[in-house]
């Protein structure tokens, strides 16, 4: 009975949404009021029908009802409670439902914290969410339902698999999701602002804040993934240029320009177009994205590519949505008039660059992924692109993008003299050329530039806060009034280049890597990167649902023999899958990891991958420094809900803290 009815709530919020789209677009556009304010109500109700439909997937989950198609291909009776809840998201049906319910979700924000827009906006707004929920749900009926029954039903399921029985890929796809769809705001906002014909300061300072949540769960979403594979596949690295993977990578990088275009906007009401073409590209790569993931096209451990009939039905949604959206863009564009004029050398003139570099490095990373299916497609061959592509093409476009980061944020809005910001950097610049030069004589041209614009990030945000509270230029006591007046959303997007000025240093460290693999009987010895691993004892252990094979190591110091670590990495098997998985063990210090995956078994001994890691927990370390940067941005009042703050004014404070 519960999955019949979220069947029909599936059914009821495609129709809920429909009606959404249709009455809140027509009703802004004749100016009707009662259409508009029923708009609203519309995308809560629509929020509430989904939300039942998928506590009735997780319920069918809970209590594994196998008679249930997805509870029975996706769970078993021994699967641990967690994983019977996080299953219900990993796999094809289910992922589609949690990516309806997220977006009924944005729809039910504009709703409630939407009130201060003007009404028809918010109207059209709604409109458009409701429209593209209709698409995903009507999808979701036709080919993708969760509930399918099927009969007999088995004694037991399936279960979930392996590789996703575990807590930081459980998580990675509703972060993941939350960053995807959370674009579709942004990109709401653009088609509803072309049909009203007006992009202004007050667009910006509603656009940018939706746009922010949606990168930082984007950039936790990314992180995360990253680290799965990184301690889950047992591959020793943290990014292989997986074609999914850098699906996720291609609306960040739009993203984040676009989250600086917003900016402009808000500031000088310049880059209009360009705010409103990047918030319809980004949104389109994550269904594009969606697309890649499920039609079968792409080849990855994250696909699910199981049915490509399934990817027509989300390539004629892509179609739709993608071509009107660019063919309005194409109609409106030309009311889109900047209203500030800038100087080349300026704030603006730096964010107009940051964007060049990362649509650059967006069209370097989408022509690698699309060729080779491309290729095979139109000429039947097979080919790979690999991480060399990558490298050698990308990195030449992200090192003026991170000396753009750090000079733009010290330069004055419409105008601006490069001397004295280069001046007020000098000490940055000075202190990321030593590193550089230090780095260069045992590493190489590349990691010593890497290790030297990763320090300059981090040093130029620190400078523009020493900028703007006048240190040592101003008694220690005012400077500290200043800093504490500023507002949070300059320490914000401080913090956030500077995350990632530590994420590119674990990046460059991860370069410098040393592994070995290596043949291992119990008592013998191997020495790898300055220490020494041991294997001690090869066991065999029982866990819920599989059976493990694991193995002791002990690692010492190569000079002194001092004990390092005691380390146990084994392999998995699971009998009802008959697949194994390798269960890595890492000890870190902060500032490396010692890593070690364990293979096949043979002559008596196990074949082990040893991997010595500088820096690797600085990648993820970064990622989250990045994302708390955003979300203390999201904190300040003024972005929230865009309205001036008041400070009050002390006597103790002689200078106020400078404007934005």
């Amino acid at each position: 009975m519960i999955p019949e009815l979220g069947h029909f709530a599936i059914a009821l919020a495609c129709v809920i949404a429909a009606a959404q789209a249709v009455l809140s677009i027509w009703g802004a556009h004749r100016g009707d009021a009662r259409l508009i304010a029923a708009a609203p109500a519309l995308a809560l109700g629509q929020f509430i029908a989904v939300g039942l439909s998928f506590a009735a997937l997780v319920w069918s989950g809970v209590v594994s009802d196998f008679s249930v198609m997805n509870v029975a291909e996706y769970s078993s009776a021994l699967t641990p409670l967690l994983y019977k809840i996080t299953g219900t998201w990993g796999n094809h049906e289910g992922s589609i439902l949690l990516w309806c319910l997220i977006l009924s979700l944005c729809g039910a924000a504009i709703a409630v914290f939407g009130r201060g827009l003007p009404s028809a906006l918010r109207a059209r707004v709604i409109g458009v969410l409701g429209a593209v929920s209709s698409g995903f749900l009507l999808f979701t009926l036709t080919a993708s339902n969760p509930f399918n029954r099927v009969w007999p039903p088995p004694a037991d399921g399936q279960g979930v698999n392996p590789l996703l029985q575990d807590p930081g890929l459980a998580f990675h796809p509703p972060i993941l999701y939350a960053g995807y769809v959370g674009f579709s705001i942004a990109f709401a906002f653009a088609v509803a602002s072309l049909l009203e014909g007006r992009v202004d300061a007050a667009w910006g300072r509603w656009v940018r804040p939706w746009t922010l949540a949606a990168w930082c769960f984007l950039t936790c979403g990314i992180a995360l993934g990253s680290w799965w594979s990184y301690y889950e596949l047992g591959w020793g690295g943290y990014w292989f240029w997986d074609p999914v993977e850098n699906a996720s990578l291609l609306p960040w990088l739009t993203g984040t320009a676009l989250v600086h275009s917003a900016i402009v906007v808000e500031k000088r009401e310049a880059l209009k177009i360009w705010s409103v073409l990047l918030a319809i590209t980004t949104f389109s790569l994550s269904l594009s994205g969606t697309f890649l993931v499920r039609s079968g096209l792409l080849n990855s451990v994250h696909a699910f590519a199981n049915d490509p009939t399934r990817g027509i039905f989300i390539l004629a949604l892509l179609g739709i949505v993608i071509g009107g959206s660019l063919l309005l863009f194409a109609i409106r564009a030309p009311v889109l008039v900047p209203a500030g004029i800038f100087a080349p050398i300026s704030r603006e003139g730096a964010l107009v660059l940051n964007n060049i570099l990362l649509c650059s490095i967006t069209a370097v990373v989408l022509v690698g992924t699309m060729y080779p299916p491309f290729v095979q497609l139109l000429f039947g061959q097979q080919i790979s692109v690999g991480a060399p592509f990558f490298d050698s093409t990308a990195i030449p476009l992200a090192a003026p993008l991170m000396a753009a980061m750090g000079l733009g944020p010290v330069l004055s809005w419409k105008r601006a003299a490069l001397a004295p910001a280069l001046i007020r950097l000098w000490w940055a610049a000075l202190a990321a050329l030593v590193v550089g030069l230090i780095a260069s004589r045992g590493m190489g041209a590349v990691p010593a530039l890497g290790f030297g614009f990763s320090l300059w990030m981090v040093l130029s945000a620190a400078a523009e806060l020493v900028e703007r509270a006048r240190l040592f230029r101003v008694p220690l006591s005012v400077s500290w009034a200043r800093l504490r007046l500023l507002p949070r959303a300059s320490y914000g997007a401080a913090i956030g280049h500077a995350g990632l000025g530590v994420c590119v240093a674990g990046m460059v460290g991860m370069s410098l890597a040393v592994h070995s693999i290596q043949l291992v009987k119990p008592g013998e010895t191997v020495a790898l990167g300055g220490y020494r691993w041991t294997l001690v004892s090869l066991n065999d252990a029982q866990g819920p649902n599989y059976t493990a094979r694991i193995a002791t190591l002990q690692v010492n110091d190569a000079a002194n023999g001092r004990l390092i670590a005691i380390m146990h990495p084994g392999r998995r098997s699971f009998p009802l899958q008959q697949q194994t998985t390798t269960d890595v063990s890492i000890k870190t210090n902060g500032m490396r990891d010692l890593y070690v995956a364990m293979g096949d078994e043979r002559n008596g001994g196990a074949v082990l991958r040893l991997h010595v890691n500088p820096l690797a927990p600085w990648i993820w370390f970064g990622a989250l420094i990045m994302a708390f940067g955003g979300a203390l941005s999201l904190s300040d009042r003024r972005m929230r809900i865009g309205a001036p703050i008041r400070l009050r004014r002390r006597a103790s404070t002689p200078l106020p803290a400078p404007a934005e």
